[in-house]
């Protein structure tokens, strides 16, 4: 019996649709937040002026984000090109034979546990519907319209990099002279739990372990590079 659901053509919402700018969004937030709040850090570190901090960390927010952008772009870009490829490719194969690929097409599903007469019957009546949709999904694991998209991935990235690294600036700002380290990496580090908090939600991670390996990282990041800030600032001053 055909359940309702199935009846009114309803479909099930799964979260791994939303891997591609989710990955996007996240990695840009995350890195933002660690390395714009590291970099001032290590500098605030060196018993550089409040105004030598603030400089580096604009200049980690500009960097950032263009170097967001630009990695996104191209790793992205790549992934998309062998897409193409593999679409042309198989769009020549079921043009020059089309039965062979059509036997492949029922194997994958005979593979799966299908009887083999019904997966012959179940692959000519997805290819008679979209023979190449049908060869993409099921023997590329390629969903048509669902491409890698390097542009909506580099945007992403930038954005929420320059949005998060102004978290650490923030704090510079508030912050009395005396405390500005203590300030820029508990501020840090609290949106750092609160965004891998988020991150799992979205994601359908446990909330506490996504949040936790997020503000570890973090803290390591920071605590290195207020390592090597102070002992240059020692060695230099």
């Amino acid at each position: 019996m055909i359940e309702p659901a199935l009846r009114q053509g309803q479909v099930e919402m799964h979260r791994s649709g939303r891997v591609g700018w989710l990955r996007a969004a996240v990695l840009g937030s995350d890195d933002a937040i660690v390395s714009t709040a590291s970099l001032m850090i290590g500098v605030a570190a060196s018993s550089a002026s409040k105004e030598a901090i603030l400089v580096a960390g604009v200049a980690g927010l500009v960097a950032g984000a263009m170097s967001m952008a630009v990695g996104e772009y191209v790793s992205v870009s790549s992934q998309r090109d062998a897409e193409r490829a593999d679409i042309g490719r198989e769009s020549k194969e079921l043009l020059e034979q089309p039965q062979a690929e059509l036997e492949e097409l029922a194997a994958i599903y005979v593979k799966r546990g299908v009887e083999q007469g019904l997966a012959m019957k179940v692959a000519e009546q997805l290819s008679a519907r979209n023979r190449l949709g049908a060869h993409l999904l099921d023997e590329l694991g390629i969903k048509e319209g669902a491409l890698a998209r390097p542009m909506q991935a580099a945007w992403i990235s930038a954005a929420s990099f320059a949005s998060f690294a102004v978290v650490p600036i923030v704090a510079l700002l508030v912050a009395p002279a005396t405390l500005r380290m203590p300030v820029i990496a508990a501020l840090s580090l609290v949106s750092l739990a609160v965004l891998g908090g988020f991150g799992g939600y979205l994601g359908g991670a446990p909330l506490g372990r996504a949040s936790l390996r997020v503000t570890i990282g973090g803290a390591l990041a920071m605590a290195v590079t207020a390592a090597i800030g102070h002992l240059l600032g020692v060695s230099l001053g």
